[in-house]
């Protein structure tokens, strides 16, 4: 998925600024889609380019006019012909499956200071998303389908990150299971079937 089609969704129901744009993406947005004001000004640029987007100048009494984008009809049909193409989960690219698979090669110690680095992360943005369900989604009984197609969205981010707090559960208990201070069998074997050269007069 490219940025361009969320910045065509986010701007599908109102014209915005490139700054409301990146506060979108830092808020409701933010389960959504990892962006940077760089990259959302970048990408604005090539979507007026390209057509699919308008830019109107805003005049500011002291300051530097500013720019509201708004979507053309061209912008309209490409993003409702992307909403419109199946698509697959994203890839995977995961470094920390990456060390379970060759987690024997590594202490208890060492693999539980990378599970706890996750589940910090995870617990801090479940709470940030907590707090962005509070401010923006509390009221969804009259809600338009649109809040509650929203709503749903930041959800399965929530559950995401809650079912890896479950998976971290499961991975502490098995390294539960090692004694602390000792490496795992398979790093121990390894250990010991390395090949030392015995000192020679001509390796000094």
């Amino acid at each position: 998925m490219a940025l361009r089609y969320a910045l065509l969704a986010a701007l599908h129901k109102h014209p915005a600024t490139g700054y409301e744009l990146t506060q979108r993406f830092r808020t409701r947005l933010t389960h959504v889609w990892n962006a940077s004001h760089q990259q959302i000004y970048r990408e604005l640029a090539r979507l007026d380019s390209d057509q699919l987007v308008v830019a109107e100048a805003v005049v500011q009494q002291a300051r530097p006019d500013k720019k509201r984008y708004q979507l053309t009809i061209a912008g309209k049909h490409a993003l409702e012909a992307w909403l419109n193409r199946p698509h697959p989960l994203p890839a995977q690219r995961d470094p920390l499956q990456v060390k379970l698979i060759a987690g024997d090669l590594l202490t208890p110690e060492a693999l539980a200071e990378s599970l706890a680095s996750l589940r910090e992360e995870c617990v801090a943005t479940l709470g940030y998303y907590r707090v962005i369900e509070h401010a923006y989604f509390r009221q969804t009984g009259d809600a338009s389908m649109a809040h509650r197609f929203q709503h749903l969205a930041l959800r399965r981010g929530m559950l995401d990150l809650e079912a890896t707090l479950t998976w971290l559960d499961e991975a502490a208990s098995v390294l539960d299971q090692h004694e602390p201070g000792t490496a795992t069998a398979s790093a121990t074997a390894g250990a010991g079937n390395v090949v030392r050269k015995p000192i020679t007069a001509q390796s000094r």
